[in-house]
């Protein structure tokens, strides 16, 4: 059962991952991440880090790749303009690809397994420690400050693309709450005497 649930994720991972850049709609190919993530998922299930598994479920099935699926079903993009202007850049990006499979089988080609390979991996975690605790006891111990540095990298990146997002619109109304407070009732309300019978 557990080889079969293996082959079943991986091939569940691999389908999904091919099938998201290969999809023609982009909400298909949102659908397709989904289902790349459950089955990575579930292969981290099979390993024993059901903290990894769940972090994954939550925050890009939950959060990500569901923003990403609610973003392009709302949003009027022509992506037939997109893939015109990307058509542009196509033998750059062909060369860039290429440029990084011969770094990936450069660093196949040298691979090696390490002797203490196989103890770690029949005891991946120390004795009488659970494997959430023990990530976090890497994390917050081991590789403290290189995770805050990560963490603070990433906000600098959020606060880029917010920066750089940002435009200022001049047919859009925006709300000016000093002057919404500095208001004078008086100069803002004015009464009118309607008679009966008659219109303003």
């Amino acid at each position: 059962m557990m080889v079969f649930a293996f082959y079943l994720f991986a091939l569940g991972a691999i389908a999904g991952g091919l099938f998201t850049v290969i999809s023609r709609n982009p909400v298909h190919s949102v659908l397709w991440l989904i289902l790349a993530f459950l089955s990575s998922a579930g292969l981290f299930v099979l390993m024993g880090a059901e903290f990894v598994a769940m972090l994954l479920i939550i925050v890009y099935v939950g959060a990500v790749a569901v923003l990403f699926l609610f973003v392009v079903m709302m949003l009027d993009v022509d992506f037939a303009e997109l893939k015109a202007e990307m058509a542009k850049y196509m033998p750059l990006a062909l060369l860039i690809g290429l440029v990084i499979l011969m770094q990936l089988a450069m660093a196949f080609g040298v691979w090696e397994a390490s002797e203490m390979a196989a103890g770690q991996l029949a005891q991946p975690t120390p004795e009488g420690m659970h494997n959430t605790q023990a990530l976090g006891m890497i994390l917050y111990d081991q590789y403290f400050l290189l995770f805050q540095l990560a963490g603070l990298i990433l906000l600098v990146a959020m606060i880029g693309a917010i920066v750089l997002t940002l435009r200022h619109r001049t047919d859009i109304k925006r709300q000016d709450i000093l002057a919404q407070m500095y208001r004078d009732p008086a100069k803002a309300m004015e009464l009118k005497d309607v008679k009966p019978g008659q219109g303003l």
